[in-house]
C-alpha cells in the first residue's frame, strides 16, 4: 500500500518558482549593508548608554602631588608566608608625578621611587 502523501506536493514546492526567489534573494542582498549599518547604529548606542551609566555611578577621586596613599597588595608581591591573613594594603606612599589622568608615580617615604606607574584602582 502507498501512502496518500507520496504522490502529493506540498504548497512550498507547488508555488515554487525560480524568478521570485532569485528577486527575494536580489532585495535581500541590497538590504544587507542597510541592516549591517543599523545594527551598528544599535551597537554604538547601546555602548553609549552602558558607558553614561557606569559614568554616572563612579565617584572620581581627585589627587594631588604629594598626597599619601596606600597601594594594594598584588598577587604576585603578596607575602605566602602570611597567608590568608596578611595585609591587603601597603604603604603609605607619596605621589610624585602625575602621568595621566588616574595613573601615578609613587615614592616612599623616605624618597625611594616605587618600580612601574600605578592606575587609581589599586590605589
Amino acid at each position: 500500500m502507498v501512502s496518500v502523501e507520496v504522490g502529493s506536493g506540498s504548497l512550498h514546492i507547488d508555488r515554487y518558482a525560480e524568478e521570485d526567489v532569485k528577486i527575494d534573494q536580489g532585495l535581500h542582498l541590497d538590504l544587507l549593508e542597510e541592516t549591517r549599518d543599523n545594527s551598528q547604529l544599535r551597537l554604538a548606542a547601546y555602548q553609549q548608554n552602558a558607558a553614561r551609566y557606569y559614568n554616572k555611578k563612579v565617584k572620581g577621586h581627585l589627587l594631588k602631588v604629594g598626597d599619601l596613599v596606600l597601594q594594594k597588595v598584588m598577587p604576585n608581591t603578596r607575602n605566602p608566608q602570611h597567608g590568608v591573613f596578611g595585609a591587603n594594603w601597603e604603604g603609605p606612599y607619596k605621589i610624585k608625578v602625575i602621568l595621566w589622568k588616574g595613573t601615578y608615580n609613587l615614592e616612599d617615604l623616605e624618597g625611594k621611587l616605587v618600580p612601574r606607574a600605578w592606575n587609581m584602582g589599586y590605589l
